[in-house]
């Protein structure tokens, strides 16, 4: 049994590493040797009076790697008035998100990783994929919305698939603009550009992601988006308005989310909230993500009724037709799969190295039986 803390992980995740377990595991599932639970969420008060406790989990197994996987969050949440949401874990700045990795070929508890690094690159990759999957191949030009740690690893696993001539990147704060891009044109050798408004980082591109944090539209004219475009996102459909949305011609996700239970979103079921309704009340976007109201994205994504890219992968489904087609990716479903997936890839690395931390089995073994 190992631990292995973010810079462990950080030695042997690269993203073509991660790009090429992603694949791997989205075979898995549809050759029958990988499986999902997606994510549940349990809510309680906690002591801070505008925010709220949220335990997160997620499950899933590889057959490639021989792996199953538990990907657990404890999360203060908060909602600041400009819209974003923010989190942390015993004191801001600091986070609690593990994987526990056991083996299925013989059950034994192989080993807990720290997810954030992992995390960052898992979720790059994914849309990564969609690119490789979906955008014209002759895709030259990105635009990112957003400079954080995902914006990071978008550009990584995007650049990674398609040979990228440009990089536009808006971010509200100038100097987060700009540190990222001189950060990621020394990372990349790219041409990464900081540009003063989203339109600016939409116009002319080949493919377009959002990488923040907001709970509010963020793109919202559809005179930017032109024939052709990959348009990808991070938090789901809302980053964009429903105008666009409607407009794409191609919309895929990752692969089953809810409705691999058989539910048709169940708020109840996905989502345990524990609380009086004064204390409920604190949650953002209540109303839309645990009463019965459906906002007009969530009546628009059931229209469209996405395609899954785990079919695509696997030659099921056809993808883009002609280059005049606009495609919309959201990174959503199969989640604890690909945490299978990408962990089990680093855990063999790992022990190849010997990094972690090494502990005895014997404390993770017993000999009560349930």
């Amino acid at each position: 049994m190992i631990i292995l803390q973010n810079a462990d992980v950080q030695q042997v995740l690269d993203m073509r590493t991660c790009l090429n377990a992603l694949e791997e595991g989205f075979k898995d599932y549809t050759h029958q040797s990988g499986g999902d639970r997606p994510n549940i969420s349990v809510w309680a008060p906690c002591d801070r009076m505008d925010g709220y406790y949220r335990l997160s989990d997620m499950e899933g197994v590889s057959g490639s790697t021989k792996t199953y996987a538990i990907r657990i969050k404890s999360d203060i949440l908060y909602w600041t008035a400009d819209g974003t949401e923010e989190k942390y874990c015993v004191r801001p700045g600091s986070y609690c998100g593990l994987i526990m990795l056991f083996s299925i070929a013989n059950g034994a508890p192989l080993a807990i990783l720290q997810d954030g690094y992992l995390q960052h690159m898992r979720v790059g990759a994914c849309a990564g994929l969609g690119v490789k999957y979906l955008a014209r191949e002759d895709s030259k030009t990105l635009g990112i919305l957003g400079s954080g740690g995902m914006a990071r690893t978008y550009l990584q696993a995007i650049s990674a698939v398609r040979h990228l001539e440009a990089v536009k990147v808006y971010s509200p704060t100038v100097a987060h603009r700009e540190e990222y891009a001189a950060e990621m044109k020394e990372m990349t050798g790219l041409s990464v550009i900081p540009v003063r408004s989203i339109e600016e980082a939409i116009i002319n591109s080949d493919i377009v992601a959002t990488c923040t944090d907001s709970t509010k539209e963020v793109v919202t004219n559809p005179a930017w988006i032109r024939p052709g475009m990959h348009l990808t996102n991070l938090r789901g459909p809302r980053e964009w308005s429903p105008q666009i949305f409607d407009r794409a011609d191609l919309v895929f996700r990752t692969g089953p989310f809810w409705d691999a239970w058989g539910f048709s979103g169940l708020p109840a079921f996905i989502r345990n909230v524990v609380g009086q309704p004064h204390e409920i009340s604190r949650i953002h976007e209540w109303a839309a993500f645990f009463g019965k109201r459906e906002t007009l994205h969530d009546e628009l994504y059931k229209k469209k009724k996405p395609s899954h890219l785990v079919d695509l992968v696997s030659s099921k489904v056809t993808g883009r037709r002609n280059a005049g087609e606009v495609s919309f990716f959201t990174p959503h479903g199969l989640s604890g799969l690909q945490f299978a997936a990408v962990a089990g890839a680093v855990y063999r690395l790992a022990t190849e190295r010997r990094l972690g931390t090494h502990l005895p089995e014997h404390l993770f073994l017993q000999e009560i039986r349930d």
